[in-house]
């Protein structure tokens, strides 16, 4: 599409509000997305690291046990 000026760009033909508010919304369910993914892979990735510390700790407790 071809616009003669960069008002005229913005102005999208008459539909700026439509295609304006259709980029925003995909842009910030992007970021919504990214944001929420990352936040999913911390919090895994800490559950991940606190189960290991728990079966490292009941392993050393059986150890334990045994050796009394």
């Amino acid at each position: 599409m071809h616009f003669d000026s960069f008002s005229d760009f913005l102005a999208m033909g008459g539909y700026a509000s439509y295609v304006w508010s259709a980029y925003g919304i995909s842009f910030g369910a992007l970021l919504w997305l990214m944001i929420s993914s990352l936040n999913t892979k911390r919090r895994l990735a800490a559950e991940i690291k606190n189960k290991i510390a728990r079966e490292k700790r009941i392993k050393d407790a059986e150890k334990l046990e045994n050796t009394l």
